[in-house]
């Protein structure tokens, strides 16, 4: 395996990494109960979900930073942005989970009703955290690589033309939640998302099987 074959190997598995949150759109339900923070039962599906958060992070800043050789060729500056839009994206996705393990700490404490407040809170700077991160951010991201794969033919170009097709999808989407048009988790807000989602896990496995094509 060439090391330009090992780069696209490792960018699509840790862009297929990104995908193993899921699983939190059913383990935070919980957290989103009115009185979860003076509620009873066990807390460790909201733990595994913010773990899996965390791995989301970290993966998306390493699929950033293992592309950046590559892509740079093409055009450096935006190579960086690609990167930078990554950690921006990561550091907004741990704030949510230090909101999110913050509330599991004040209920495991006994927190009262006085509580409630910040809980609610809590819950909304995680919400707002999401959607600057995790919703906001990947449209940024598939405008900049996409453009750079997209010019440099480094994959078929039909799937940047994913990411071009889903960004001012999804936009639109996030305008709409800040302004409380649809929800955050409305199914018009989850169909918005899908074209992006598409973008990046097509992504993640053509570089895993097939990697780089030969660019001009």
């Amino acid at each position: 395996m060439s090391p330009l074959r090992k780069t696209a190997f490792v960018a699509g598995a840790l862009y297929l990494l990104t995908f193993v949150s899921i699983p939190t759109l059913v383990l935070y339900v919980p957290v989103h109960a009115s009185t979860y923070i003076v509620g009873a039962g066990s807390d460790t599906g909201v733990i595994v979900g913010a773990i899996l958060e965390v791995i989301v992070a970290f993966a998306g800043i390493g699929t950033a930073v293992t592309l950046f050789p590559v892509v740079k060729r093409r055009n450096e500056g935006i190579a960086l942005g690609v990167v930078g839009v990554r950690v921006l994206e990561a550091g907004g996705i741990l704030v949510g989970v230090a909101a999110v393990l913050t509330l599991v700490s004040l209920r495991q404490a006994g927190a009262g009703p006085d509580a409630l407040v910040t809980g609610h809170a809590l819950v909304a700077l995680y919400d707002r955290m999401f959607t600057i991160s995790q919703s906001l951010c990947p449209p940024v991201n598939a405008l900049l690589l996409g453009s750079l794969l997209y010019q440099s033919r480094l994959v078929p170009r039909v799937l940047p033309l994913l990411g071009f097709i889903g960004a001012p999808l999804l936009f639109a989407a996030d305008i709409a939640v800040m302004f409380g048009l649809i929800g955050m988790h409305s199914p018009l807000a989850g169909l918005a998302a899908l074209p992006i989602a598409l973008w990046e896990f097509s992504l993640g496995v053509w570089l895993v099987v097939k990697g780089f094509k030969a660019s001009p």
